[in-house]
């Protein structure tokens, strides 16, 4: 009998600039290098998911989110992991997107993001986004 995985919380950010969101392309050395996701990570023990969101971007992007807005929430199980997804609109933010941990970023539209190699969790947000560009939360 195989057990499941326990659930891992995460924090996923899609953030906009001029009707763009930035996709970040996992880097060597990492699970599923090479893939595309939204930044974030993994929200800690006691820490609010909003706080994780801040604590994220700040460590992998060395930015400050200042409009925050929750987007919505998912569940996927990967073979080696389960994950509870909290997505939030970014549309303002303090300092300009830098890659910390030795990640490409690249400021796609819509309609590109759904030509990028995104990870399975994150493709359905993909798509969604394709359908209604950024007026998914104004």
């Amino acid at each position: 009998m195989k057990c499941s995985p326990k659930i891992v919380h995460v924090v996923a950010a899609v953030i906009w600039r001029d009707g763009k969101y930035l996709g970040v392309k996992r880097p060597e050395g990492k699970a599923m290098a090479g893939q595309y996701e939204f930044p974030g990570g993994k929200v800690e023990p006691n820490e609010s998911v909003r706080a994780a969101l801040v604590r994220e971007l700040r460590e992998e992007l060395d930015i400050l989110p200042t409009a925050i807005a929750f987007f919505r929430e998912k569940e996927h199980a990967y073979d080696h992991i389960s994950v509870h997804l909290h997505f939030f609109h970014i549309r303002a933010f303090e300092g300009e997107p830098s890659p910390r941990e030795g990640q490409e970023m690249e400021w796609l539209t819509p309609a590109q993001g759904a030509d990028r190699p995104f990870l399975e969790a994150d493709r359905e947000i993909v798509a969604q986004l394709a359908v209604s560009g950024d007026d998914v939360v104004q």
